[in-house]
């Protein structure tokens, strides 16, 4: 095995490049830090850090895809943002061991939704400057926003599974740009968590740090990956990955 910090750099490209196209970070950010021998809650409050903290590097590169999408962006992101600040408060007083049974049904639910053929988009151009008109946010895209950004913050392994299936459904627009909103959502809920765990929290600085800097690359260059792929493919690339890491963590969870 590589020396700490050069398994955590390179973890955080996979994990950039994965979290940034599919939400699938903490698939490998997550088992890195156990296995640099962090426990399970401290491990998991530095890699929200290191989410948080590389999370920019997704955003800068996803401009393109974001024109134009401000007001949808606004709309949301208190949602999530509320969502995160309960679920990072949540990690501070209750044990993970209360998802840990019930997240690989939500993330092979949430797989299963992004097989589904999209909404129609108005254009093909992911970067189009105008946004097609959205559905409007009900009662329980509401509920779902706040749950997700509850999840994210509390554990997040997945997250973005989850948020990308609840806006494929909500938005009416191409993958790449409906991904783009979600790197911003999800974002915003690490960062608000993320800042509870700094005060109140149990963080590794010398694991977050290589974590982060490989995060940023991967995050940074999986957009410019996923602009150029097929969105059939990247749809069922997402939901399959999606539904290993709910096998994945449903083993880990009956153990």
């Amino acid at each position: 095995m590589p020396p700490a910090p050069v398994l955590l750099v390179l973890a955080g490209v996979a994990a950039g490049l994965s979290g940034s196209m599919a939400g699938l970070a903490s698939l490998f950010s997550y088992p890195a830090l156990l296995a640099v021998g962090l426990p399970p809650t401290v491990a998991n409050q530095t890699n929200t850090i290191a989410l948080a903290t590389s999370s920019v590097g997704a955003i800068v590169s996803s401009r393109p895809e974001l024109r134009g999408q401000r007001a949808r962006v606004l709309r949301l992101l208190p949602l999530t943002v509320l969502g995160g600040v309960i679920g990072g408060a949540l990690v501070l007083v209750t044990p993970s061991d209360t998802f840990a049974l019930i997240v690989p049904f939500l993330v092979a639910g949430a797989s299963l939704v992004l097989l589904r053929p999209p909404r129609p988009a108005q254009g093909d151009d992911p970067a189009a400057p105008t946004a097609p008109a959205d559905g409007r946010p009900g009662a329980a895209t509401v509920l779902g926003a706040i749950a997700i950004g509850v999840y994210s913050g509390y554990f997040g392994a997945a997250a973005g599974v989850l948020m990308l299936a609840l806006l494929s459904r909500l938005l009416a627009d191409t993958l790449v740009r409906v991904n783009a909103v979600k790197n911003v959502l999800l974002g915003a809920s690490n960062a608000v968590a993320a800042i509870g765990f700094v005060v109140f929290g149990d963080v590794v600085w010398s694991a977050a740090l290589p974590l982060a800097a490989g995060l940023l690359v991967g995050n940074y260059t999986g957009p410019v990956i996923a602009r150029r792929l097929p969105p059939a493919v990247l749809r069922v690339g997402i939901a399959v990955a999606g539904l290993g890491l709910a096998v994945v963590l449903f083993v880990d969870a009956v153990r």
